[in-house]
Parts: C-alpha cells; sequence; structure tokens
C-alpha cells in the first residue's frame, strides 16, 4: 500500500528540550545508513558512516537548521548489513517503517539495488556510495550516485600498468557484487588493449584473513600485474602476502580499496611500487580536502577517506536541498532541489568541489589516478589516457 506522506514524515521524535530560560522546540530528522559495519568491510563501512556523523555533529553543534521556518537537528541511525543486499533491503524496511527515514545512505551497489526495488514505491531517497553507474541508468528517480563512474579508471589503469610491466594479468580481486561489476567491465578493456588474463582466482575478502593459496594460485601463472581489491585492509593483505610470495609486478587496485589505507597493511607506500588506484585525499590540494584532512586527523586515527569525505559532503548537500526543497520529509522534493542546494555548499565542506548532478542523479568530482612511482603517489589525470 502506498505510504501517504504523513506516513513518510520524518520520524521525528518532537524533540522538545526544556531549558533554563524556557522552551527550545526542535524536531529530529533521521537519516538512515545500512551497510557493513562488521566482518572484513566494518572499516569501510565505519568509514563512510562517520563521514555522515561528522558532518551531522557541526550542523547540530550550529545550532541545527531552519526549514520552512521550522527548526531541524540531524539524527545519524545505522544498521549493519553484513555486505549482504538481503541484509540491506530488510535494514530499508526498518529503517523506513520503525524510524522513519525519508533519506537512507548505502555504501554498495548490492544494497543499492536491494533498495531499488522499493524506494520508489514506499517513498525514500537512496543516496549511494558505489561508482556502478547501472546504478543512475535504471532510471530510478529517487537515487543519487555519490562517487564518479569506475569505468572512467578502466583504460587509464589498463595503459599505466601494461606500459610498465607488461601484459599479462592475473585476477584475484574479491567475489562482492561491486567486484564483479569491476572484472566484467575491466578484463575486456585489458584484453581490448592488448592484453592477457593468465589467471583468474577471486577470494572472499570479507570472510578470509589468509589469501596465501588464492594468491599462490594466481602467480604460478606468472603474471605481470594482479587485479585486486575489495575492503581497504583485505585488499591490503593480498598485496603483503604476494610481496611475500615474490610478486614484483603492478597492482591494478580497485577504487573501493584506498591506496593509503592499503598501505598501511601491505607494509608501507614502496610495498605498491607500481600501483594504480584512486589519488588518496590527504594528496587532494583542494581547500575543502585540506579542511576536512586536518579536521579528522585532530579527532581519529588512521587516515581520512575519500568514502569518509564525499558522505561528510554529502550530508551537508542535503541539509541545503531540504532547505531549498522547503521540506525534511518529500523525498522528491529534496531529490529535485539538488542542483540548486550544491550552490549553497561552502567549499570547506565540499572536498572534492563537486559542482553538477546529472539528470539521472549522477553526482561525482572529475575523477583522478594515483600511480605510486619510487615511494611516492604521482597524480594523473584521466583526460589524458582517453581510447
Amino acid at each position: 500500500m502506498k505510504l501517504t506522506r504523513t506516513f513518510r514524515r520524518l520520524a521525528v521524535a518532537s524533540a522538545v528540550a526544556l531549558t533554563l530560560g524556557g522552551v527550545a522546540q526542535a524536531e529530529e530528522v533521521t537519516i538512515g545508513f545500512t551497510g557493513p559495519l562488521s566482518g572484513g568491510a566494518a572499516l569501510y563501512g565505519e568509514n563512510t558512516v562517520e563521514g555522515l556523523r561528522m558532518a551531522a555533529t557541526e550542523i547540530n553543534e550550529a545550532g541545527g537548521f531552519d526549514v520552512d521556518g521550522e527548526n531541524y537537528t540531524i539524527k545519524i541511525e545505522a544498521l549493519d548489513d553484513k555486505y549482504s543486499p538481503s541484509q540491506a533491503a530488510v535494514n530499508g524496511k526498518r529503517l523506513v517503517q520503525q524510524y522513519k527515514a525519508p533519506i537512507i545512505f548505502t555504501p554498495h551497489s548490492g544494497g543499492t539495488f536491494a533498495l531499488q526495488a522499493f524506494n520508489e514505491r514506499d517513498g525514500f531517497l537512496v543516496m549511494s556510495y558505489t561508482s556502478v553507474p547501472a546504478v543512475t541508468a535504471k532510471g530510478n528517480k529517487l537515487t543519487v550516485k555519490i562517487p564518479p563512474n569506475f569505468t572512467d579508471y578502466l583504460v587509464p589503469f589498463a595503459k599505466i600498468t601494461m606500459d610498465r610491466f607488461g601484459k599479462n594479468m592475473a585476477v584475484a580481486n574479491a567475489t562482492h557484487d561491486y567486484a564483479k561489476y569491476w572484472t566484467k567491465e575491466f578484463v575486456p578493456v585489458w584484453r581490448k588493449m592488448g592484453g592477457e588474463v593468465v589467471a583468474t582466482n577471486p577470494m572472499d575478502y570479507n570472510k578470509s584473513a589468509d589469501y596465501y593459496t588464492g594468491v599462490s594460485k594466481v602467480l604460478a601463472e606468472k603474471p605481470d600485474v594482479m587485479f585486486v581489491g575489495g575492503a581497504s585492509e583485505p585488499t591490503g593483505l593480498v598485496v603483503r602476502q604476494a610481496r611475500e610470495l615474490g610478486f614484483k609486478g603492478g597492482f591494478v587496485i580497485m577504487d573501493q580499496a584506498k591506496i593509503d589505507e592499503v598501505a598501511k597493511v601491505s607494509g608501507g607506500l614502496e610495498s605498491l611500487e607500481g600501483s594504480v588506484g584512486v589519488v588518496p585525499l590527504a594528496d587532494y590540494n583542494t581547500p575543502g580536502a585540506e579542511r576536512f584532512v586536518k579536521l579528522w586527523t585532530e579527532k581519529h586515527d588512521g587516515v581520512a577517506t575519500s568514502e569518509t569525505a564525499y558522505h561528510y559532503f554529502a550530508m551537508y548537500l542535503l541539509m541545503h536541498a531540504m532547505q531549498e526543497a522547503g521540506s525534511v520529509d518529500d523525498p522528491a522534493a529534496i531529490r529535485a532541489a539538488i542542483p540548486e542546494a550544491l550552490k549553497d555548499v561552502d567549499p570547506k565542506h565540499n572536498p572534492y568541489d563537486v559542482t553538477a548532478i546529472t539528470d539521472d542523479g549522477n553526482l561525482g568530482a572529475e575523477p583522478q589516478i594515483a600511480e605510486v612511482k619510487d615511494g611516492k603517489v604521482v597524480i594523473r589525470e584521466t583526460r589524458d589516457y582517453k581510447e
């Protein structure tokens, strides 16, 4: 049964705060999140939701935000789906029905597709952190895709590693849906450019911590390049074990894994010599990126990652979109207001200088590429590697 506007209305606990000086009224907007908060991808999931929490905390501490004459604060309700699309769907139902969330974030393609099966019917906006192009190609009118398409990286990644190391590649990436999309798109590009796939052995990065058997299997075919990637920590283990087994070639690293996080596990940037991946946030020179890295390091251990920064930006973007829409409970109006709301986001809250959204809901800055050369990250432009 179609949900009414009243049912979609944020839940909001009509938080009425009593103060010594009188009564201050604020309604609480619940923003939902479903993602991996346990298992091998737990760090990835925590990084994504922490970006939302950081922005929500700043907004709330500044007194919240006004929409159509009413004041609101933000509550992040995060549920663990263990990277399972079916659990993401269960979580989505719960976030809408129990918590009345009009907006749900998810940081994986499987979760996105699961939510898209009913989000237009049930009336909530999906904020998808995945670079799979099909997310927006499906024509779902209540979906926003946050990062750039991963297909922008395929030709540059192939050319850089093939020119430097050779044409024989082994596939040793993860087994989840996103890794399957990457493999399906990347292998034909590699072959089209004259390369060969000499071994294929995807591994479950979410359950295992010992990849020696799988890595040994692909290294037996003597590849020049290994195609790896999933969450950063298990990707780092795969790289480290490949080096320990004597692999001297390059790595193509899927954009889900972050080079600086991978390096912490694999043995430093030296262990990633010859790798290509997405540019670490710390190597971006925008004012927003520099500020965010500083903000992160003041309060957190580990490195500031793109997924955290993008979610931080996305939360501010939604706040401005609600203001532009004049509503906190109409997902269609909030989605329609995003193009105008982008103009309102302060550059300090926009680490990647995102300034536009496509008609089908694709956000994302112009992607850049990181190559590890002589133990340092060198930035390459995707436009220099067009087919």
